[in-house]
This record gives structure tokens, sequence and C-alpha cells, in this order.
């Protein structure tokens, strides 16, 4: 973790076959024909429909990061056909930081279950995390002193092809896409 917590620090300080959902998209927070709004940075919008679930995660407190982080790398290493104790390609360690932090916010930030999916589209990985709590955004983290925290969100933007967010009646959701 030491090298993963280091990466992080390091990104901060720089400049069915649907997706998943719980319950029916919130009218009110639908995005536009457009497919992108922005709020405070971050896309509002679904993810491309053309993931298919891999595994599902569901865990309530920071104590399960850990498990959550193995697991992920499990899963992806079967997903390419690796032994589970090869090094992690790049596209591997960028998924299992994004979770880790996504995670990490809607557990802080959320309210409880936490739930952590992964997907994949051939060579392409789609996260989601999704919480309880309908009545806050995501919201990017500004000029902030080193080590204030707030970094999530960005390095999830800095490491994923697209990340955007999504209310249904039931539950937020955090989605990041990663991969070739």
């Amino acid at each position: 973790m030491g090298a993963e917590a280091s990466r992080a620090r390091g990104l901060a300080g720089q400049s069915s076959r649907r997706s998943p959902t719980v319950g029916h998209v919130n009218s009110q927070t639908t995005p536009p024909d457009d497919g992108a709004s922005l709020d405070g940075g971050l896309r509002t919008s679904r993810p491309p429909a053309s993931f298919v679930p891999v595994h599902r995660w569901v865990i309530d407190s920071l104590g399960e990061l850990s498990a959550l982080r193995h697991a992920l790398q499990d899963q992806i290493n079967t997903r390419d056909h690796a032994a589970t104790d090869r090094d992690l390609g790049q596209v591997a360690q960028d998924l299992v930081l994004v979770a880790s932090e996504l995670a990490t916010n809607a557990i802080r930030h959320g309210r409880p279950p936490t739930i952590v999916q992964l997907l994949q589209d051939g060579p392409r990985f789609l996260l989601t995390v999704a919480d309880r709590d309908l009545g806050s955004e995501p919201r990017i983290a500004g000029d902030r002193p080193p080590g204030e925290g707030g970094f999530g969100l960005q390095i999830a933007r800095r490491l994923s092809r697209e990340v955007g967010w999504y209310r249904t009646d039931a539950v937020k959701v955090i989605w990041a896409e990663i991969g070739a």
C-alpha cells in the first residue's frame, strides 16, 4: 500500500448488459439529451451500456477496503487469465486505486451500504460505486494544500478514460471507465 499511497499523493498534486442501477432513475437528475452536464467538474451521465457485470461487493466500513482491493485484484487477474500473484498491469493498478478512492469517499461521505461493482467490455473495465446518500453530489476538490484530503475524484479523473455520476430513486452512483 505504500507505493499506492505515494502514487495517489503524486497524482493529487497534479493539475443485464446495462450498467448497474438500483431503483429507477430520478428524473430530476437525469442528464439532458447531450449526455453530459457538468456539476463541480464531474460529468452527470450514465456510463456506456456495453459493459457486462463481473463481480459485486457490498462494504460498510473502511476496514473492508483492503479485502476489496485484494478481491478486485483477483477478479482482474482472472479476467486476464493470469496468475493472482503476478504484478498487476497498469490498467489493473489503476482500477484498484480508483476503487479504493471512490469506495473510501462513499463510506466517509455517503450512507451505507457502499456497493462496488466491476463490469467489463473487452479490454475496458467499468467500476461503479453506489451509496444511499441522495442528498449530496460528488464534488471535486479545489485548491487544497497537500495532506488535507479531497483528492479521490481528481485521482479517478486522471486515471480513467471517463468518470461520471448519476442518481436513481435509491442510490447515487459514481462510475469510472478504465482500460484500452
